[in-house]
């Protein structure tokens, strides 16, 4: 795939206009990457609500759950070096883990959401790490694990922090910092430095639309009892989205949804997986860690969603069925989206990343129509 970076810049610029004359957005970045080179940057709108503070492009913003696959990366990272196998077993290496019925469960089906373990029967606080530990460690699986899937919204990232604290003896912030943000210059923090907060766009919650009647994924979420609402509500805490722009809370290391960075470093490090896990001249991952990234695990009805959802060993993948597909028509792109419309994924077919952040959330559970408008015109 051929680009002319001035037509592309044509394309998408038009389109990231759009997204605040016409789409509601208040503040968002764009960036693209190339065969490991930044061909399109765009920045604009504002990073709060009363618009006195202009959104450029070294602006930190919440990554939500794109997180997800930050931390991610950092334990395949971890496997890669100790020459780990995704078929050994998640109690290998944290005994406790085996208890009530989750002894043969392996890493990969962990990394894909087969685990059962989206939600928690024991009532413990998302900033309570050995709690949340704890209450894992003795939780049941909601379903068979590796008959199904069900996207682990909160629980995913306590997973994959304790397995590399098990396996590496460091946190996912230190790991991340140590193997991709300093060698990478990458401006992606899991867990804020208090003096970085002035850089950082408040994020808002999305909009109520009276006019919208909910989808059944809502409905659920607004249910109590249901899978949904147990998910997205344990660990407990946090609920509000408001609650994510105190610094205290920003400097938390939440890798599920904790994550903070700017579109170009997000951008960066996807462009680093789309470029054969080699970039300025350092490999950082082996092909075989590169197909695990893009090999589906995972796919149909999410248990969780209620939708067709499909993922790899710790990313999201399209379904074969998915239209629109949200990663571009590559069968080997895969990334994280986050809530409220954050997106980035790798297609290494092309040599393509593409990462878009913003400050004012959708009542989308993927990717709206403000990042999709933007694939759409990336591969046109």
């Amino acid at each position: 795939m051929n680009l002319r970076p001035d037509q592309l810049a044509a394309r998408l610029q038009s389109r990231f206009d759009e997204n605040f004359s016409d789409r509601g957005e208040l503040g968002a970045a764009l960036s693209i990457w190339h065969r490991g080179e930044s061909v399109l940057e765009l920045a604009g709108g504002y990073r709060d609500a009363r618009r006195e503070m202009p959104w450029t492009n070294d602006t930190l913003v919440l990554l939500w759950s794109a997180t997800k696959g930050l931390g991610s990366a950092c334990l395949l990272h971890l496997l890669q070096e100790r020459e780990i196998s995704l078929e050994r077993r998640v109690a290998e290496f944290w005994p406790e883990f085996g208890e009530a019925g989750k002894e043969q469960i392996t890493l990969a089906q962990l990394l894909s959401h087969q685990a059962g373990l989206c939600a928690l029967d024991e009532v413990v606080e998302v900033t309570d790490y050995a709690a949340v530990v704890r209450a894992l460690e003795k939780q049941k699986p909601l379903w068979p694990p590796g008959t199904a899937h069900g996207y682990h919204a909160r629980t995913f990232g306590f997973l994959v922090q304790e397995l590399l604290r098990r396996i590496g003896s460091r946190s996912v912030a230190e790991y991340w910092r140590a193997s991709f943000a300093e060698p990478l210059q990458l401006d992606i923090w899991i867990g804020l430095p208090a003096e970085l907060n002035a850089r950082v766009a408040t994020i808002y919650a999305a909009k109520a639309n009276s006019a919208e009647a909910p989808d059944a994924f809502y409905r659920a979420l607004a249910t109590p009892g249901t899978l949904a609402r147990r998910t997205f509500s344990s660990p407990r805490g946090l609920q509000s989205i408001s609650a994510m722009n105190l610094p205290e809370n920003r400097a938390r290391e939440f890798v599920s949804f904790g994550g903070i960075g700017s579109a170009a470093s997000l951008g960066k490090f996807y462009a680093m997986l789309a470029n054969g896990g080699t970039l300025q001249g350092r490999r950082f991952f082996s092909d075989k860690t590169l197909a695990e990234m893009s090999t589906t695990l995972a796919s149909g009805i999410d248990r969780v969603f209620g939708i067709s959802t499909a993922f790899s060993a710790g990313f999201m993948k399209d379904p074969p069925q998915r239209k629109p597909r949200i990663f571009g028509p590559s069968q080997l792109a895969f990334g994280h989206p986050g809530a409220g419309g954050s997106h980035a994924f790798a297609d290494p077919e092309n040599n393509l990343a593409f990462a878009y952040v913003m400050n004012q959330m959708e009542r989308q559970i993927l990717p709206n129509e403000k990042s999709l408008r933007l694939v759409d015109a990336l591969y046109r």
